[in-house]
C-alpha cells in the first residue's frame, strides 16, 4: 500500500512541475509536508531536506560565486575574447569555450552566464555579427563544462550527497574530471562545427536596442495639454491616467525645456508638450476624456526613436529577469515598477514573442527580456540589484576590482582543500564565505541575495520524497521491475536507457529533480544485476546535466532565449544533436573508464 501511495504522490508531482501549477520550489515543499502528514516520513525526515550536506555546499557554492562576480575576476577576460575571437564564427565558438570552459568548472554556471551575456553582446557589437549566432553556444558551454568537476554545477554536488546517503560515500572534486573534459571536448568540436550553420542570423548587431522588434512606434505620441484640459493644476500622480490605462509620460516639454525623471510630482501646464507611451485606443479616450491634442504628423524614424528616448540624461536598457528576482510571478504593477526603480517598462518579450496589452498586468516570468526607459543614473542603479541582469558592461566602481586576487585566492583554497581532503568540500566553502565576507569581497547583505533560493527550498522538498521512496520500498520495487524488463539487456544498453530516461525528466522536471528520484532507482539495478553502482550513478549524473534540447530543461538556456531572440526550435534543431552524440557516447566513456 504504501509503495502505491509513495508512487501517486511522485505521479502528482509529476504533473504538477509539467503543468506549473505552482513554482517549482513550492510544489517540492508541498511533496515534503503531503508526506509527513501521510506518515510516508517522519517529521524529521520530512525537513531533514534543509540540512542535507547537498543542500547546504550548493547554498555555499552560489555565495562563493557571488563573491567572485562581485570583485569583477570574470571581466579580465572581455578583452581576451575580443582579441582571440576574429570573425570567424567556428573560432569564436572555439575562443568562447576555452576561455569560459575552465571558468564553469569550478563557478556556477547560472552566474557565468549572467555576467557573459553583456560581454558577448558587446563582443558582437565590435564584430558586427549576429548575437544570436554565440548566446545559445555560451549556454551550452557553461553546462558542458560544469560536468568537469565536483563544484561545477549544483546537480554534481546533489549527485554527491545521494551518493553519501546510499553509503557509498561523497564524489572526490576531480573524481569524474577525465570524463567531463572529453565529454566537454567533443561538445564544444560540435559546437564550433554546426552550430554556426545551425543557428539563425536573426539579430543584427547594429541599434540592437530598436531593431528587434519591439514595435515602439505604435505605442509612443506626442500630445499637449490644452487651456481646457482638466490635468492642468494636477500631477500625474494625482491624476488616473495610471490607474485607468496603460499610460506612461516619458518625457514632459515646457517652454523647450526637456524636464528630466521622475514626472510622477509635477504639475501639468497648459501648452506642456508630452511624450506618452499609450495604445491608440487608450489615448483617443484620454483625449476626449481629459482634453488632449495629438500633435499632427508625428513621424518617428528609427534614429529619431532611439535619439528621442534615450536624449540627454535619459536613457534605454534591455533588463533580463532573473530567476531569483521577486518580479516572478507578480506584475509591474503590483512590484511597484516605476516608483521602485524610477524607469519605465516601454515593452517585453518572451522568446522571439512581443507581449502585448496592458503591460502593467502581464505576469512576468523568468528569462523575460523588459525594454527600460528612465534616467541614465536609474539605469546605472539597476545594475546594482540582484534580480535584474542589464544587458550592458556594468560600470566599473560597481565592482570591487582590488579584491579581484582576494576572491580568487579564496576559491582556490576552497578547491585546493577539497581536492587533497584536508577538509570536506561542505566545510572548506562555508569557510570560503565567511573569508569573503571578511576581507571585503562580498557585504553581508549580499550573502543572502546571492542565492537561488528557488533551487535551496526544491532540493530541501525533493529530498524527503526520495526518503520515502527509499521508506516504503518504492525504490526496489522500480528497480525489480526494470531487471525483469532489461535483465538480459548488456550493461551498456542498461546504461544508455538511464541516461536517455534521466535526459527526459530534465526537460520535464529540472536536473537535480531528476537526480535525486533516478540515482537511487538506477543503484538498486546495478546492484541486482551485479554492475558497478558508481558507473550509473555517473551515467545519471552526467544525463541531468546535459539538457539542450528546450530553452526550460536549464537555467542558463531560458537566460539566453530572449536576449537571444531565439524561437523554441533553435534550441532542439541545436540540441537534439548534441544529446544524441552524448547519449552515446557518455555510456561508452564511462565503461571504459571506471568498468561495469
Amino acid at each position: 500500500m504504501e509503495i502505491f501511495l509513495t508512487l501517486g504522490i511522485l505521479v502528482l508531482a509529476f504533473v504538477a512541475f509539467v503543468f506549473e501549477w505552482l513554482p517549482v520550489d513550492l510544489t517540492a515543499l508541498c511533496v515534503a509536508i503531503v508526506l509527513m502528514f501521510v506518515g510516508l516520513v517522519t517529521p524529521e525526515e520530512g525537513i531533514s531536506g534543509f540540512s542535507n550536506s547537498a543542500t547546504i555546499t550548493v547554498m555555499a557554492m552560489f555565495i562563493l560565486s557571488a563573491g567572485v562576480t562581485r570583485t569583477g575576476v570574470l571581466e579580465i577576460v572581455r578583452d581576451w575574447l575580443i582579441i582571440w575571437g576574429g570573425k570567424n564564427p567556428t573560432r569564436q565558438i572555439f575562443v568562447l569555450g576555452i576561455i569560459i570552459g575552465p571558468i564553469s568548472a569550478f563557478i556556477n554556471n547560472t552566474a557565468v552566464v549572467a555576467i557573459f551575456i553583456p560581454i558577448v553582446e558587446e563582443w558582437c557589437k565590435k564584430q558586427g555579427i549576429s548575437v544570436s549566432k554565440l548566446l545559445i553556444p555560451l549556454s551550452y558551454v557553461t553546462v558542458l563544462a560544469g560536468m568537469i568537476t565536483l563544484v561545477g554545477t549544483s546537480t554534481n554536488i546533489v549527485a554527491s550527497g545521494v551518493s553519501k546517503d546510499l553509503g557509498y560515500g561523497e564524489f572526490g572534486l576531480f573524481q569524474f574530471t577525465a570524463l567531463g573534459v572529453i565529454t566537454f571536448s567533443v561538445g564544444l568540436i560540435y559546437l564550433a562545427f554546426a552550430a554556426p550553420h545551425l543557428l539563425p542570423n536573426r539579430r543584427s548587431p547594429e541599434n540592437q536596442l530598436l531593431d528587434q522588434g519591439y514595435q515602439l512606434k505604435e505605442y509612443l505620441s506626442e500630445v499637449i495639454i490644452t487651456p481646457r484640459s482638466s490635468l492642468i493644476g494636477q500631477t500625474l500622480a494625482q491624476s488616473s491616467l495610471q490607474r485607468k490605462f496603460d499610460f506612461d509620460v516619458l518625457e514632459l516639454i515646457r517652454n523647450d525645456v526637456h524636464l528630466p525623471q521622475p514626472l510622477g510630482d509635477r504639475v501639468f501646464n497648459a501648452g506642456d508638450i508630452l511624450l506618452v507611451y499609450c495604445t491608440r485606443d487608450d489615448l483617443l479616450k484620454i483625449k476626449e476624456e481629459k482634453g488632449l491634442e495629438l500633435f499632427p504628423n508625428i513621424q518617428f524614424q528609427e534614429d529619431d526613436l532611439t535619439s528621442t528616448l534615450s536624449s540627454g540624461e535619459e536613457g534605454l536598457a534591455e533588463v533580463l529577469i532573473l530567476s531569483n528576482s521577486r518580479l516572478v510571478g507578480t506584475t509591474l504593477k503590483d512590484i511597484r515598477f516605476r516608483q521602485r526603480y524610477n524607469s519605465t517598462v516601454l515593452a517585453i518579450r518572451r522568446g522571439s514573442e512581443l507581449l502585448k496589452g496592458r503591460l502593467g498586468k502581464i505576469p512576468l516570468r523568468f528569462g523575460d527580456l523588459l525594454l527600460v526607459q528612465g534616467p541614465k543614473q536609474s539605469l546605472v542603479g539597476l545594475q546594482t540589484t540582484r534580480e535584474l541582469l542589464v544587458l550592458e558592461q556594468k560600470e566599473p566602481e560597481l565592482l570591487r576590482k582590488d579584491k579581484a586576487w582576494v576572491a580568487l585566492a579564496i576559491i582556490f583554497g576552497v578547491i585546493v582543500a577539497a581536492a587533497f581532503e584536508w577538509v570536506p568540500i561542505l566545510q572548506g566553502s562555508l569557510a570560503g564565505i565567511i573569508l569573503m565576507v571578511i576581507t571585503g569581497c562580498l557585504r553581508p547583505g549580499e550573502v543572502y541575495g546571492s542565492v537561488r533560493w528557488d533551487i535551496i527550498f526544491m532540493l530541501a522538498g525533493l529530498i524527503p520524497l526520495g526518503i520515502a521512496m527509499d521508506n516504503s520500498g518504492a525504490t526496489a520495487w522500480l528497480a525489480d521491475g526494470l531487471v525483469a524488463i532489461g535483465g538480459n539487456l548488456s550493461g551498456y544498453a542498461l546504461l544508455t536507457f538511464f541516461y536517455l530516461v534521466t535526459s527526459i525528466m530534465t526537460e520535464i522536471l529540472s536536473n537535480n529533480a531528476a537526480v535525486i528520484l533516478m540515482i537511487p532507482v538506477a543503484v538498486n539495478v546495478a546492484n541486482t544485476l551485479g554492475l558497478n553502482p558508481l558507473a550509473f550513478m555517473f551515467a545519471v549524473t552526467f544525463a541531468a546535466s546535459n539538457s539542450y534540447m528546450t530553452p526550460i530543461g536549464y537555467q542558463t538556456n531560458t537566460m539566453v532565449y530572449t536576449p537571444g531572440s531565439y524561437k523554441f526550435l533553435d534550441f532542439t534543431r541545436v540540441g537534439a544533436p548534441l544529446n544524441l552524440i552524448l547519449t552515446i557516447l557518455t555510456p561508452l566513456l564511462i565503461i571504459w573508464m571506471y568498468g561495469l
